[in-house]
């Protein structure tokens, strides 16, 4: 039986994965997971609101913490005897690195390593650090790899690193010690890179919940530059599944890149999001692609395409994604229109017990 940590358990990617730990992921990959651990910060993305649906659970704990508490780690570590952790827990938009950086060094760099740390240290107290009974999974992001130019072949495992944001330089940095905790300490370290993922419980900054939002009120749409930036899509539950995978079945010490296989240009996203709300909610829309989108000033260090070759973890451990954008955008669509008080609470502040002003 498993006992899993996973950190920034109630952000975007960590609530989804969250879910498929409790639900799917026994069926579909053969493990027995006893224990689901969850420890967040609570900072402005994480949200409780989004265990909501595992907060009876017996098998889920949550905790509320900071990755840089090297004792609440450590502590966690013992008491609950933990077999794997699963690493999510970052500061992750590119807008926010501008502006602040030094928040993302000390959570993604400094808590990366901190929790490292901790991890060998438990893996050496326990006398399990050889017995391949223990995990690491380090999630990180195809931002690392810096920008493709538009007949570039796809990011692999192999891409050299090319970070061009302060989020995507710590990102890297973090990369690099999973590595080096690896092959120093033999600690038994798997790390992902995923690309764009989009899905149910995501921080309405991000792009998709920020424009399902803004069509559903009749406002401006503000796409970067010309809107030709292209990225690869990923839906969430097909990037959960696949780190599930990577945790169990993958090689430690390896790497392991996760894409949709889906590349589109900002500008197609928006009107793809435009005709999909307009489909599945024909009474909320009331202006026109033309009259909703207004582009604006790009934004420093914009890199130009992303792109992954998931070709590995297909190969390897199987996994390949199982929804198309249109599918995945559809049932995106679906739970933010199934879902107002959730998105609400954000919007008015309240899911952290204070007001903080509607977003956009």
């Amino acid at each position: 039986m498993t006992k899993i940590l996973v950190t920034g358990g109630a952000g975007f990617i960590g609530s989804n994965l969250v879910h498929y730990l409790l639900g799917d992921a026994s069926r579909e990959l053969g493990v027995d997971i006893e224990k689901v651990v969850t420890l967040d910060k609570l900072t402005y993305a994480g949200n409780l609101a989004s265990l909501g649906d595992v907060e009876d659970d017996p098998r889920h704990v949550f905790v509320q913490g900071d990755i840089c508490d090297s004792g609440l780690v450590g502590g966690l570590l013992r008491e609950h005897r933990i077999d794997a952790v699963m690493h999510l827990a970052a500061e992750s938009h590119v807008d926010r690195s501008i502006d602040n950086p030094e928040e993302f060094i000390q959570t993604n760099f400094v808590g990366t390593y901190r929790l490292l740390e901790a991890f060998r240290r438990h893996a050496v107290e326990s006398g399990r650090l050889a017995d391949g009974g223990l995990r690491f999974l380090h999630v990180s992001t195809d931002e690392v790899f810096g920008s493709l130019g538009p007949d570039d072949p796809a990011f692999r495992e192999t891409t050299p690193y090319a970070p061009n944001s302060p989020y995507s330089a710590s990102k890297a940095g973090s990369d690099h010690l999973a590595r080096a905790y690896h092959h120093t300490y033999g600690l038994p370290v798997v790390t992902t890179n995923c690309s764009n993922n989009y899905g149910p419980y995501q921080f309405p900054e991000k792009l998709l919940p920020l424009m399902i939002r803004k069509v559903l009120k009749g406002e401006a749409l503000p796409v970067y530059g010309d809107g030709s930036n292209v990225r690869d899509w990923l839906y969430v539950e097909d990037h959960c599944r696949g780190l599930a995978m990577a945790l169990f079945k993958g090689v430690p010490g390896e790497t392991y890149v996760i894409g949709g296989k889906c590349e589109m240009r900002n500008l197609d996203v928006v009107h793809a999001i435009i005709e999909t709300v307009r489909e599945l909610a024909p009474e909320k829309v009331t202006k026109s692609a033309e009259e909703l989108i207004t582009f604006v000033k790009d934004r420093p260090g914009h890199d130009r395409r992303y792109a992954i070759d998931p070709s590995r973890i297909g190969a390897e451990l199987g996994w390949a994604p199982r929804e198309t954008f249109a599918t995945g955008l559809r049932r995106t669509v679906q739970w933010y229109l199934d879902h107002e008080d959730w998105i609400r609470n954000i919007e008015n502040g309240s899911y952290r017990g204070e007001r903080l002003g509607t977003l956009g």
